[in-house]
């Protein structure tokens, strides 16, 4: 296992092992889990920032994907919420804050429950958790678009362009490339089937989880009809608060990184207060 900080470490848990950075710090520390298909590199702009204000901050690659191994048989938000645990453990975190983007928002909320002790708070990023049922037309996409990409892993990076409607990041186009590196290799696939195939937001998980929480929710988000509508179901059965990123798709922490921090760190310091 690596042991320099700021380079990729690894973790064994069931069925493989998944990769990890950890960049040191003494404020609450904070765990970034990236959205399905992604890797933890989607939070590359928002490290740097949190980091500046003095935090530990730990991202992880998922079952699957990134630098973590391929051949896991389980890729829902359950399974992967218990990866979530083995890291807390192996790394000895306590008051941690755990922040799912995506399909992960049910993993961070999994991951609470299971492991109280070492949970401060919860932070969704655009997240699924709790969400309304699928109307018609988003059952008529999810219906199309979910084998396409599995038969053609590489469209899920032309969608990059559906989920960053206004603002990119700079390495918009490279990162892209990156996934759909990523995605084509043959190993992945399985990966690929099996997070499509996975139950993204859960009804009902959110009642277990007793520690503070964050709704983040990209106001122009395409993934939902109603942005603001399903972050206040999310903070409400969290009974936590909402925070709208102005402008923002369905990652918020690559394309308004600032932002999102703005809004990450004042609820960060109010929990280092608790702690304190």
């Amino acid at each position: 296992m690596n042991s320099t900080p700021g380079t990729t470490r690894y973790l064994d848990v069931a069925g493989g092992r998944i990769a990890y950075d950890d960049a040191p710090g003494a404020g609450a520390p904070v765990v970034l889990l990236p959205g399905m298909l992604d890797k933890r590199a989607a939070y590359r702009y928002l490290v740097p920032l949190l980091t500046a204000a003095g935090h530990r901050v730990v991202t992880m690659d998922l079952r699957g994907l990134g630098e973590s191994s391929t051949g896991f048989t389980d890729h829902t938000p359950a399974a992967i919420a218990e990866d979530l645990v083995v890291l807390l453990d192996h790394l000895d975190l306590r008051g941690a804050v755990l922040a799912g983007n995506s399909y992960t928002g049910a993993t961070v909320v999994r991951a609470a429950a299971l492991a109280p002790g070492r949970t401060a708070g919860v932070v969704l990023i655009d997240a699924f958790v709790e969400n309304l049922p699928l109307n018609a037309v988003q059952k008529a996409m999810f219906g199309l678009v979910g084998p396409l990409v599995a038969r053609f892993p590489g469209l899920w990076s032309a969608l990059q362009k559906f989920y960053f409607p206004t603002e990119r990041p700079a390495d918009f186009d490279a990162y892209r490339a990156g996934l759909a590196a990523m995605l084509r290799e043959p190993a992945r696939k399985a990966a690929v089937r099996g997070y499509l195939a996975g139950d993204s937001a859960p009804v009902g998980w959110c009642e277990a989880v007793d520690v503070p929480a964050l709704v983040l929710m990209g106001s122009k988000d395409p993934d939902f009809p109603n942005p603001e509508l399903i972050a206040d179901r999310q903070a409400a059965a969290l009974r936590g608060r909402k925070v709208m990123i102005g402008n923002a798709g369905h990652y918020p922490m690559a394309s308004h990184p600032q932002a999102v921090a703005d809004a990450l760190l004042p609820f960060l310091n109010e929990l280092n207060e608790v702690a304190r």
